[in-house]
């Protein structure tokens, strides 16, 4: 282990069971992240015209945090009835800019 000693085998064999549950933890919670972005993916498709899906996957490549608070805005506007899907390009456009005022970050220079 990169160099450091154990006084005796049981306080190795501890740190191996701690790291061991590390991964585990890690490894769950990654898998889960996983099912909740197909989930999420999922309701999206559901929502979403061919060509709204498409700018939606054209912002995620460019500005990945926008595109996922645009899906967070599309799904709460839905699941409280806001809006019914299918949601179109033009509509899309208009949840956009809602939530691109929301999260844009302003610098300011100063001199």
């Amino acid at each position: 282990m990169m160099g450091v000693e154990f006084d005796n085998e049981e306080e190795l064999e501890r740190v191996r069971r701690k790291k061991a549950e590390e991964l585990r933890q890690k490894y769950e919670e990654e898998q889960r992240r996983a099912l909740e972005r197909a989930q999420k993916r999922v309701a999206i498709k559901q929502i979403l015209t061919a060509r709204a899906l498409e700018r939606l996957d054209n912002i995620r490549v460019v500005r990945p945090e926008l595109a996922e608070a645009l899906e967070g805005q599309l799904i709460l506007l839905v699941q409280s009835g806001r809006i019914r899907p299918p949601i179109d390009e033009d509509l899309l456009k208009q949840i956009l800019e809602s939530v691109y005022r929301q999260t844009r970050k302003e610098y300011r220079i100063r001199f």
